[in-house]
């Protein structure tokens, strides 16, 4: 059993415990790569069919290629589809920078769907390598009644077991990739031959490594036309990712511990946003 067999048998355990322990569950399917390949799990951990339904909350602002993949890969793989809108861009707090009130407009558009179809569990895409704070983050994620999350204040999750008891009004957030990285999405994809929106690959020398809305997401520099470019890191993901150490190796005695690596992930690199820190071991 190697690395991407492991982390497949475990997404699809906490996918059937969370199927067997919440009564009303959906799966979040933004189009992106992450969320496909959570589809294609879903299908393995229930023999070819998702049992629960899959939630596009729409900003309306998406790709024609991603309105195209969702209309296709509803029929082809029978999925259950619930399409709402997100709240007009006017009801967001203006004063937000573009890709902050674009997530705003679909936090009030998860948080209206939970509401109108009385959800209590949510399966979403997140990966602990994305931001930092996802490093405190646990598989069954509780929320609070607002959608709020206090990562002060996370249940422990030993030799799996997840806490699923929730307080009224809340509900909880499933995360069967969080142990993956962005490398393991793509070998994933390749070696089961997952279909994704083609804009991850290169037309005219740009393609696009994370998949937003139009006015908020820009292209890379990249030759990569297929999945099977190259098997070096640098051209599966596009452009390296920018490193910068937190400290010299003078101050950190090669191997004796973890130093910092001010890392932008491939969610900021196309959005513009903040940077994550990551622990690694010294080289």
């Amino acid at each position: 059993m190697d690395q991407l067999d492991r982390l497949e048998s475990q997404s699809i355990y906490i996918l059937r415990e969370a199927f067997s322990q919440i009564d009303r569950l959906a799966m979040l399917w933004s189009l992106g790569k992450d969320s496909n390949v959570m589809v294609w799990l879903a299908k393995k951990a229930f023999f070819g069919h998702v049992p629960f339904p899959v939630m596009h909350i729409d900003t309306g602002k998406k790709f024609p290629e991603m309105y195209a993949f969702r209309d296709r890969y509803t029929d082809d793989w029978n999925l259950s589809l619930i399409a709402d809108s997100c709240p007009p861009v006017e009801e967001v707090d203006p004063s937000l920078p573009p890709a902050a009130r674009s997530a705003a407009r679909k936090t009030l558009g998860l948080k209206n769907a939970i509401a109108k179809y009385g959800f209590n569990g949510i399966i979403a895409g997140i990966r602990r390598d994305e931001e930092s704070v996802r490093a405190k983050e646990r598989v069954f994620s509780p929320r609070g009644s607002e959608g709020s999350w206090d990562f002060r204040d996370q249940p422990p999750e030993f030799w799996d077991y997840f806490n699923t008891n929730l307080p009224a009004g809340s509900h909880l957030r499933v995360h069967p990739l969080l142990q993956w990285t962005e490398l393991d999405i793509w070998r994933y994809i390749q070696r089961e031959q997952i279909p994704v929106v083609e804009l991850y690959f290169a037309r005219d020398g740009k393609r696009y490594r994370s998949l937003g809305d139009q006015d908020i997401t820009s292209p890379i520099i990249s030759n990569a036309t297929t999945i099977d470019y190259s098997p070096k890191i640098g051209d599966i993901l596009g452009e390296p990712f920018r490193c910068i150490p937190a400290y010299g190796p003078s101050a950190c005695p090669r191997n004796s511990h973890p130093t910092t690596i001010r890392t932008f992930s491939p969610r900021a690199i196309a959005h513009g946003t903040r940077p994550f820190h990551r622990r690694t071991p010294c080289l």
